[in-house]
C-alpha cells in the first residue's frame, strides 16, 4: 500500500528501526527493490533521484511502482523524489503521485536553504506529501552519480532551528558518510549524530550514503535517531559487476537474460540492507 514518508518514518522512530530508501531508475531496479521488501514483509521507499529524470519521467515511475506494489504481499511503500534542487521538478513529482519529495538546498547558505525549503513544505503539505531536506553536505566517494561537495557536518543547533522554521518531516544530516563507496576506512561521527538527535526531538533523521557503511555503525546510527537510510551506489556496483562477469563467460548472452540478472542483483542488495535496517527493531 502506498504511504507518505512521514507516516512510515514516525513509526520507525517510535520503534527504533530504519527504512531503506533504494535508488531506482528503470523497471529492473524498481521490480528488484519491491520484490525484496515484499519478500521480507517490511516497509520500503522506492526513490527516484533528480539525476535520473533522463532515464524515466515521474509519471512512468509512479505507474510502474503502482503496478508492482499490488502484486504479492501488501507492505507499506513510499514513492520518493530524491536530491531535487528544482522546485518545478518537485511539483511535477507531486502531480504524478509521489508520496514524498526531498528538496536539496544543502549547497545554499543557511537562510536561503530555510526559505526555499519552507516554500516546498507549503506546496507539498497542501497535497499531503511529505518533505525531506538536507543540512550539511557529504563528500564524494567512488562510483557515485551525485555532485561532489566538501564534507560539512550538520550543526545540531542549526538543525533544531531549521526544523522549527521549515516544518520539514525528515532531515538528512551529514556525520561522515559519503555519496558512493568509501575510498578509505569510514569515519562516521556518531557523537555528532547524538547531539543532533537530542536537539531535534521527534523529527526523523536521514542518513545518506548507506552503501558500504559498516553494519555496527549503521546499527549505532539507528539507535540514535536515523530512521531512513539511502542506498544507491552499492546497487549499481553489484548489477554492473554481475553483468560484466556473465558477459565475460557467455559471449552470446541474450539481453532478456541481462534484464533478469540485473533485477536479481538489485534484489540481493535490497534484501541485505532491509534485513539489517529492520533487525534492530525494538
Amino acid at each position: 500500500m502506498l504511504k507518505n514518508l512521514k507516516s512510515l518514518l514516525d513509526e520507525a522512530k517510535e520503534n527504533s528501526y530504519a527504512i531503506g530508501s533504494y535508488s531506482c531508475y528503470n523497471y529492473e531496479t524498481i521490480r528488484g527493490a519491491i520484490e525484496a521488501i515484499k519478500k521480507l514483509k517490511v516497509p520500503g521507499i522506492i526513490a527516484l533521484g533528480e539525476n535520473y529524470l533522463n532515464n524515466i519521467n515521474p509519471e512512468e515511475f509512479v505507474d510502474i511502482v503502482k503496478s508492482l506494489e499490488k502484486i504479492g504481499e501488501d507492505v507499506p511503500i513510499a514513492i520518493h523524489l530524491d536530491h531535487c534542487k528544482s522546485i518545478d521538478h518537485i511539483v511535477q513529482a507531486i502531480q504524478a503521485g509521489f508520496t514524498s519529495v526531498m528538496y536539496d538546498g544543502s549547497d545554499l547558505d543557511f537562510v536561503e536553504n530555510i526559505m526555499k525549503t519552507k516554500k516546498v513544505v507549503d506546496i507539498a503539505h497542501a497535497a499531503n506529501v511529505s518533505v525531506e531536506a538536507e543540512l550539511g553536505s557529504l563528500a564524494l566517494g567512488e562510483f557515485s552519480n551525485e555532485e561532489g561537495a566538501e564534507q560539512i557536518y550538520t550543526d545540531p543547533e542549526q538543525a533544531k532551528q531549521f526544523i522549527e522554521e521549515t516544518g520539514v518531516d525528515a532531515l538528512a544530516v551529514s556525520i561522515g558518510t559519503v555519496h558512493g563507496m568509501y575510498k578509505g576506512v569510514p569515519k562516521v561521527n556518531v557523537n555528532v549524530l547524538k547531539k543532533i538527535n537530542e536537539k531535534v526531538g521527534d523529527t526523523p533523521l536521514v542518513l545518506h550514503g548507506g552503501s558500504g557503511t559498516p553494519e555496527d555503525v549503521i546499527k549505532e546510527c539507528i539507535k540514535n535517531g536515523i530512521t531512513k537510510i539511502n542506498v544507491n551506489t552499492e546497487i549499481s556496483v553489484n548489477v554492473v559487476n554481475q553483468i560484466r562477469d556473465k558477459l565475460a563467460k557467455e559471449e552470446k548472452y541474450h539481453f532478456s537474460k541481462v534484464s533478469l540478472l540485473a533485477k536479481e542483483a538489485v534484489k540481493e542488495v535490497v534484501l541485505k540492507y532491509s534485513q539489517l535496517f529492520y533487525s534492530v527493531r525494538s
